[in-house]
């Protein structure tokens, strides 16, 4: 599917109030992975980029420089619609402004911008601070009007809960989908009757994030449907274990000689290879360097 296409699929599947199912993915091997598994749509992780491509924290240290260049390679290198982190939209109206527009040619089919005060903090430390909910719904109406394609989905966050209460999540959720948000997204809801409140009460397709599945309440996205979620993420899964991955492999390295357990595990050379995609090169090759 072209950009377009994988914009329609995936606000077509959110509208109609289909479940979408979207792992995080950080950088290519995570989004082939995922690519070739058949979910609705695929999440990349702010905290991801800023890990994997600068090594630095979900700290506000990412620029929309070195957010958009991901975008673009992830979203070419897929066929599963891709649903972008783009923080607070980097600045200011002007910079949502620009943000949406960059993130848009650059392939991407969604657009999370969150109500924090910049510089933004991760969903999962403390002490994260948010703007007035009524600059956040001017930044809907600046994201809305900056996009060319009216099936880019725009994604708005309120980290509200943690700052301030559930309560006023709650109103914020509402005033952003009276905004024209496509999808509201009310982060870290401390528990199930939460979440059950937040799909009874925001009239609009809901996002819910699973995080990591252990500090989010235990739903299965079958249980997050039937409150009324559209999109449940799960950003930091496939990170997650990637790390303990290579911690495992590498820490059997040090200690003199990888495991048979641990090395029955691992990919093989030739799916590695398939994944990677060179069939294709050997194919081209075959085609047409043999023949000269």
């Amino acid at each position: 599917m072209n950009a377009g296409e994988k914009r329609a699929a995936l606000s077509g599947a959110v509208r109609c109030g289909e479940l979408v199912v979207a792992p995080g993915v950080f950088e290519m091997i995570s989004a082939k992975i995922a690519d070739g598994m058949g979910f609705g749509a695929l999440y990349m992780t702010g905290y991801g980029v800023a890990a994997s491509h600068l090594g630095v924290p979900d700290a506000g240290l990412a620029s929309y420089g070195d957010v958009v260049e991901r975008v673009r390679v992830i979203a070419n290198g897929t066929d599963t619609p891709l649903i972008c982190d783009a923080d607070t939209g980097f600045g200011g109206l002007l910079n949502v402004r620009h943000t949406v527009r960059g993130f848009e040619q650059a392939g991407c089919a969604a657009v999370q911008i969150e109500d924090q005060v910049a510089p933004k903090k991760c969903g999962y430390t403390p002490d994260r601070r948010v703007i007035p909910a009524e600059e956040m719904v001017t930044k809907i109406r600046v994201a809305l009007e900056a996009r060319e394609d009216p099936n880019l989905l725009i994604i708005a966050r309120t980290d509200a809960r943690t700052e301030l209460s559930l309560e006023q999540a709650l109103d914020r959720g509402k005033a952003y989908a009276r905004a024209g948000a496509d999808v509201v997204f009310v982060q870290a809801p401390e528990c199930a009757e939460e979440l059950k409140r937040i799909g009874q009460e925001i009239d609009s397709p809901l996002a819910a994030n699973m995080g990591d599945g252990r500090t989010e309440p235990a739903l299965s996205p079958a249980e997050l449907s039937e409150l009324g979620f559209e999109l449940v993420i799960y950003p930091g899964l496939g990170m997650l274990a990637c790390a303990a991955a290579l911690e495992a492999s590498y820490g059997a390295l040090r200690e003199g000689a990888i495991p048979a357990g641990l090395a029955a595990s691992l990919y093989a050379r030739d799916q590695m290879h398939r994944l990677m995609g060179f069939e294709d090169v050997w194919a081209f090759e075959s085609r047409w360097l043999d023949a000269d």
